[in-house]
């Protein structure tokens, strides 16, 4: 039976880092520490978390350079210890969960927040995870109070407010049918991944059988209607010249998250109602939802160059064949430079690595010019709108921005949110501040063209 709200009326800290010495993590104390007791900020009071009070300590050190460490408490605490996370819960109001990969790490902190009523934001991007945590945790979370949101990160956040942002340009009588998001990294030295982000990948292909497994045993939810033609299937590489990439199919969190937030919205039109929702709040995510439509929606990852896109595949090849057997993994990641062609390795990118590097997301819409068209038979989109969301490095950069503003929506705004259960960001989020907050905060969107095509 979960316990309801123990950790009220007060809390001693806003929110608790944990996991906060690892590679992520310590970019996220060093953005938390921006907003930290600022006149406009709802964050006051935080501690860090994890196994290693000294590697925390010197996080904070880092994190803080070049001012002197702020005095904040650090509490030890290990995803192999309920206990501890259960004590952690008791003392905030929200965690930020840094530990991957999730699918190793993950499940115990979910069910310390669940059962206690602790509110639960992660920066994962694995598929499996998030479907599971929602089967075995849901229930228990709404019931306990508990707001539990992963992939509040680079995954997934972009690739869901970049597509609310391409639908909601679709003005009446206009009608949109499919987006597709080509993503671009880009970095003026060389572009080099996070090594638990390699390690996740290769476990997901290991976990494929279990994500289907698990979707077979749930009941099947409604499916939200798409009006006009399912798209084409379309080549394997892909030249997209409207944006000047050559693109292949990214089998990544993204497509998958965003299907869960129309799913919800399927069931919910107007979206999730808040706890103790204002009725301002109200009118505002009523009006929000009614700009959003269901579309067809994939990801692709993009390269300037053929050349980028084959070395793409050769990556993707590797993970595909070696992930499903235990010495192919062995070998992933015991040499994950060399399987990566170089973009990820053990000891993370450097600093300069980090800050010369940037994305583009580009969200491709076609559709309608007006929704009349869609009954005449077999007609094909007539109507092409392009935006894009831009931003620095997505590992260590953008995903702190977007899990620290997400943060702050929660302390601020809680009342305006779903009293608990487990949920994609863009449901929740979806009719916040949250894309300005982002845009103030050096991730732009931006409409980049609309135009007719021949249908």
């Amino acid at each position: 039976m979960p316990e309801l709200q123990p950790n009220t009326p007060d809390p001693p800290y806003d929110l608790i880092i944990l996991g906060a010495s690892g590679f992520t993590g310590k970019y996220v104390v060093k953005e938390a520490l921006k907003f930290l007791n600022t006149p406009s900020s709802p964050l006051k009071s935080l501690a860090l978390a994890g196994r290693s009070p000294t590697k925390l300590t010197q996080t904070l050190k880092w994190a803080a350079h070049p001012n002197p460490p702020p005095p904040i408490p650090i509490i030890t605490a290990d995803t192999t210890d309920p206990p501890s996370l259960h004590r952690l819960c008791t003392q905030t109001k929200l965690i930020l969960n840094c530990v991957g990969p999730f699918r190793l790490y993950g499940e115990p902190v979910v069910a310390a927040c669940a059962k206690t009523g602790c509110d639960y934001l992660d920066i994962c991007g694995e598929p499996e995870f998030m479907e599971r945590m929602e089967a075995k945790y849901h229930d228990r979370a709404v019931e306990a109070g508990s707001l539990v949101i992963s992939a509040c990160g680079f995954d997934s956040v972009p690739a869901e407010f970049g597509l609310m942002f391409n639908l909601r340009q679709w003005v009446d009588p206009a009608l949109p049918n499919r987006v597709e998001a080509y993503v671009s990294l880009e970095s003026e030295k060389r572009i080099v991944g996070n090594f638990g982000t390699f390690e996740s990948a290769v476990l997901g292909v290991a976990n494929a059988d279990k994500l289907q497994e698990l979707r077979r045993s749930r009941p099947r939810k409604p499916r939200p209607a798409i009006p006009g033609p399912p798209p084409p299937k379309g080549p394997t590489i892909e030249q997209q010249k409207d944006i000047g990439l050559w693109a292949v199919k990214l089998p990544s969190a993204d497509a998958i998250v965003v299907r869960r937030t129309l799913g919800v919205l399927t069931e919910n039109r107007c979206g999730l109602p808040g706890s103790n929702e204002s009725a301002e709040h109200i009118e505002k995510r009523e009006a929000f939802w009614s700009t959003v439509k269901p579309v067809h929606f994939g990801v692709k990852i993009g390269s300037k160059s053929l050349l980028g896109i084959l070395r793409i595949m050769t990556v993707g090849i590797f993970i595909g064949l070696l992930g499903r057997f235990s010495f192919g993994r062995w070998l992933l990641l015991k040499f994950p430079s060399f399987f990566s062609v170089g973009w990820f390795r053990k000891k993370g990118p450097s600093e300069d690595e980090v800050r010369s590097a940037s994305f583009k997301m580009w969200f491709v819409g076609k559709g309608f010019s007006d929704s009349s068209l869609v009954s005449q038979g077999d007609r094909k989109p007539d109507m092409e709108i392009i935006t894009r969301v831009m931003g620095p490095e997505i590992g260590y950069l953008t995903t702190p921005i977007i899990l620290l503003q997400c943060a702050l929506i929660l302390l601020h705004q809680r009342n305006n949110l779903p009293r608990g259960g487990i949920f994609p960001p863009g449901i929740v989020f979806g009719p916040t501040d949250l894309q300005e907050r982002l845009q103030e905060n050096g991730i732009s969107f931006d409409v980049i063209s609309k135009k007719a095509i021949s249908g």
